[in-house]
Order: C-alpha cells, then sequence, then structure tokens
C-alpha cells in the first residue's frame, strides 16, 4: 500500500484526552500489526502534514522492539527507506558523548568533579580551566553560546576562546544549551582514554553497544544509505564539517541501532557491567531546571507524565534563553519511574528519542526533513499513549 493511500486512510493526526497515562494497560501488546497500526495513525499524517520524504521508527512495547519504515531516503533517487537507511541524529549525538565520558569515570580516568584544566593545561589558571566536567555535562558552564563561534576553525582558536572566556554567571546556577560544553567534554573524555574522539566512538563504545549501523564518519561502501536532508523549504542538505561536530552532532545512525541504544538505557541487554553502570549513572539527576531534571545531557521528568510537561521542558526557550537551576543535594539517584527524553536536529534531519523503564517502553523517531519539536513530542507521547493501552493528557 503506498504512503499516500495510507495517509488518507489514517486516522486525524492526534488525539488526545485528559488524563495523563498512568494506570496499567488493559491488555498487553503483543501483534506487530497492531503496533504498525499505532505508528502509522500518527506518522502518516505527521509525514503529509511537514512534507516529509522519509522517516524511520523504533517502538518498544513490553520490551519488545519495532521497527517501521516511511517514505524515502532521497527525492532524487526515489530509494525506500529501509532497515539500514543512516540518519543524521543532530543532538542526540550529546548522549553518546556524556556515555563515554560516563565510562571514563567508571574506569577510574576521569572525575565529574575534576575541572576542565586537569585535562587541558593551557587553561590553567583561566575561569574556563576552572570549571567542573559536571557543568560541561549538564548545560551549565556559566554561559556558552549555542553554536562554536564562526571565526573558530581550529582547535587552537577553540583554546584561545576559552582563555579570553569570562562566565556570565557562576558555574552551576544556570543552564544554557550549547554544543560547545559537551563537545569539549567529548574532547576531554577521549584524552583522558589515550586515544581520538571518533577511533573511541567507533572501535570501542558503538562496538561495545553493539552497534552496527552507526558512525561519525560515514564509510565509502555505506553512501549509498545515508538519507539525503531536506530543509523545511525543501532543499537537500547534509551536516557540513566542524569545530567540535563529532562531539556536539555528529552520528549516523539507523532507527533499529538507536532502539538498541534506548534498551541498553533501559538495562534490558547483556553489556559489560562497567559499560552497563556508566549508561545507568547518565541518568542522574543534577539540576532542576524549570519542568525537567538535568541529567548528564538526558533530561527526566516524573512519571507519569503529562504532554503539557514534556512541551514545555522541550520549549525553543529552554534551547536558546538562560535559565536559572537548582543543583540536586545529593544528586538524583536513576530510577525506572521516569520518562528521559534527548531531541536531536541538523538543518536537514530531525530526530527524537524517549523512554520509560519502569513501563519497558520506548520510541525513536528519525526523519529526513526538518520539523518543529513540538510535532515530535505530540507524535511519540500519542503513540506510546496508544500501545501502552492508556489515555494521554494535553
Amino acid at each position: 500500500m503506498s504512503i499516500r493511500t495510507r495517509v488518507l486512510a489514517a486516522t486525524a493526526l492526534i488525539v488526545l484526552s485528559t488524563a495523563a497515562f498512568a494506570a496499567p494497560a488493559a491488555t498487553h501488546v503483543t501483534s506487530r500489526a497492531v503496533v504498525q497500526r499505532a505508528v502509522d495513525r500518527v506518522v502518516l499524517p505527521l509525514m503529509a502534514k511537514h512534507s516529509i520524504p522519509g522517516m524511520a521508527m523504533g517502538v518498544i512495547v513490553d520490551g519488545k522492539p519495532y521497527v517501521f519504515d516511511y517514505g524515502v531516503a532521497s527525492l532524487a533517487t526515489r530509494r525506500p527507506v529501509a532497515r539500514g537507511t543512516l540518519f543524521e541524529i543532530g543532538s542526540v549525538s550529546k548522549t553518546f558523548t556524556a556515555t563515554l565520558a560516563s565510562w571514563a569515570q567508571v574506569k577510574g580516568k576521569l572525575s565529574f568533579s575534576d575541572p576542565v584544566a586537569r585535562f587541558l593545561p593551557s587553561l590553567r589558571g583561566t575561569a574556563f580551566g576552572r570549571v567542573p566536567l559536571l557543568d560541561l555535562a549538564t548545560n551549565t558552564p556559566g554561559g556558552l553560546p549555542l553554536q562554536v563561534p564562526e571565526s573558530i576553525h581550529d582547535r587552537a582558536q577553540l583554546m584561545a576562546y576559552f582563555q579570553a572566556w569570562r562566565p556570565t554567571w557562576p558555574p552551576g546556577t544556570h543552564r544554557t544549551y550549547s554544543n560547545i560544553g559537551i563537545g569539549t567534554l567529548g574532547l576531554i573524555a577521549a584524552r583522558a582514554m589515550g586515544g581520538d574522539f571518533v577511533a573511541l566512538m567507533q572501535r570501542r563504545l558503538f562496538p561495545a553497544l553493539g552497534l552496527r549501523d552507526t558512525f561519525l564518519h560515514v564509510p565509502a561502501a555505506r553512501m549509498d544509505d545515508y538519507a539525503q536532508g531536506y530543509t523545511g523549504q525543501g532543499a537537500p542538505i547534509r551536516m557540513a564539517p566542524g569545530v567540535l561536530d563529532a562531539e556536539a552532532y555528529g552520528v549516523r545512525t539507523t532507527a533499529a541501532d538507536m532502539l538498541r541504544f534506548v534498551q541498553a538505557n533501559m538495562g534490558m541487554l547483556a553489556l559489560d557491567p562497567g559499560l552497563q553502570r556508566a549508561i545507568a549513572n547518565t541518568h542522574t539527576g543534577y539540576y532542576a531546571a524549570g519542568p525537567m531534571t538535568q541529567d548528564l545531557i538526558w533530561e527526566q521528568y516524573p512519571w507519569p507524565v503529562t504532554r503539557k510537561r514534556l512541551q514545555q521542558g522541550n520549549a525553543p526557550a529552554m534551547l536558546f534563553d538562560p535559565l536559572p537551576v537548582t543543583a540536586l543535594r545529593p544528586p538524583l539517584k536513576p530510577r525506572p519511574d521516569t520518562w528521559i527524553n534527548k531531541t536531536g536536529s541538523t538543518n536537514g534531519f530531525a530526530a527524537y528519542v524517549a523512554f520509560v523503564p519502569q513501563q519497558r517502553m520506548g520510541i525513536v523517531l528519525l526523519a529526513n526533513r526538518s520539523l518543529p519539536i513540538s510535532d515530535r513530542i505530540d507524535a511519540a507521547y500519542a503513540i506510546l499513549a496508544t500501545l501502552a493501552g492508556r489515555h494521554a493528557s494535553p
């Protein structure tokens, strides 16, 4: 059946009732056909609304993973999205960087209480050199811009920028979302582990997670699988190289691999115990930040959660505006009754990942066209509400 036919057959976009989905499910979903119908009802209208060429959806229900592919990877070639199609995931990449840094801590190579200058000696005696690594991992170093300034083209210029940097606020008091902070943490984690960031990710972390279709540098043999991205205006585009790109937003992957990463985050795989502990530690809550709790890059909400609260926690203001935060002392230990999520975007791709360990459910949304974060939240929330057999709240 064509996407057009299925869109016409699909129900209206997303209909949500008034109670948060928290009660136990009335029935357990066991049929792939039932899962696909629930996903189709949301994804097909979403694709039509935003003229999205292709999407890949991963869903975990009652601990069981499902992957569904839609549309085409390229409007030019009309090659369909398939299990091996690679999507840019933008800032969802930061969760891998946080995992590497957490793994380095488990291995005793660094501590999140360490100052930046311990690993970047050229910054000794500077304000940035005194920032704890934890604040790089939680967007709270004292005020950094969202993007690496256009005047910075290499590591030497980046270090010069940090040498001149002065905090707007004391570290640990305000959240300012930034590629620079987590990107620098990636550099430091790699240095602490005695290697190059890209090599450590592609040769150690990704294989340790069992991710066979996840890359920072897409091999030539896999370029045919690399989806073409499209801007909101429909122009073809892919990620351009830049300073800290690999560390902050550079991962290309499949829905199946991202779903496996979600399973790893819910403790559903047989991984190296040290790596599993490192993953769990990324779910530690360090700061109360408006409607959500800031973990190591991941963002969490108490379960059950309403759609409204998720929208507030993923609103544009959380991306662009400074937000006063309150340190949690002691930090909030990882717990299963939380909704944990992260959004990601590049100019031509959109991604969203969310999971609730206690419910053994999760979702991965990948698209090769930019679309509003609010619509990603609505789509994910509606799908999981339906599959959990629960009502969903506006």
